[in-house]
């Protein structure tokens, strides 16, 4: 197996993260070249244009993050980083799945839509030229005080975002609070669960994965 990453990239991080929690070595191959772009080779093996990828051994291939994840979680259950029972699974998938959309999804409103860049290439996974829209900066902003805001919340009633031990969840919530200072948005102060979780998890392996 092969992963195919970028490794300034928030993305792929969040499965690198997930390799050392696991204490696996993959292969792993870097497909960024300059100027925030990825390679012509990469591109024409993965049409998508997005990382991280896993190709297997027979030369087939997953995408996305978190499907990567669930897919060397069954090769590699223990120590489990999605759930250890249908429920917990359940909730760890949420609370991963509200991280990347109402965070990582937020920043890469305001990043793609106003880094020059990124001209024509305001939305991630397509070939054709996407124009960038200022609005989605002002309203990604937004959206962060909010995410930032309720993962404080959560984190008042649970020592991880998910449950009592470390999930994907947490790596997805790390990469997302990270990938904000590309923005140069930081936590509120009055964030103080979310202060407590960060410096925790800051402390582990994998937050320098």
């Amino acid at each position: 197996m092969k992963i195919y990453d970028w490794a300034a990239a928030p993305n792929p991080k969040r499965l690198r993260m997930f390799l050392v929690e696991k204490g696996l070595q993959i292969d792993i191959v870097q497909v960024a070249a300059d100027g925030f772009v990825l390679t012509p080779e990469y591109k024409a093996k993965y049409p998508q244009a997005m990382v991280p990828m896993l190709e297997l051994d027979d030369g087939r291939q997953i995408g996305e993050s978190f499907s990567i994840c669930r897919y060397l979680e069954e090769l590699y259950p223990n120590p489990p980083m999605l759930g250890r029972d249908p429920y917990e699974r359940a909730i760890v998938d949420m609370w991963d799945r509200r991280a990347f959309d109402q965070g990582m999804t937020a920043v890469a409103e305001m990043f793609r839509n106003s880094n020059p860049y990124f001209k024509d290439r305001g939305l991630a996974g397509y070939a054709d030229p996407v124009p960038q829209l200022p609005q989605l900066v002002e309203r990604g902003r937004a959206g962060l005080e909010k995410f930032f805001r309720k993962f404080d919340a959560q984190l008042g009633t649970s020592r991880y975002i998910a449950a009592d031990v470390f999930t994907q969840a947490d790596c997805t919530l790390y990469c997302s609070i990270e990938f904000a200072g590309w923005v140069s948005v930081s936590m509120p102060d009055d964030c103080r669960n979310l202060q407590r979780w960060w410096n925790e998890v800051s402390e582990r392996p994998s937050a320098k994965a």
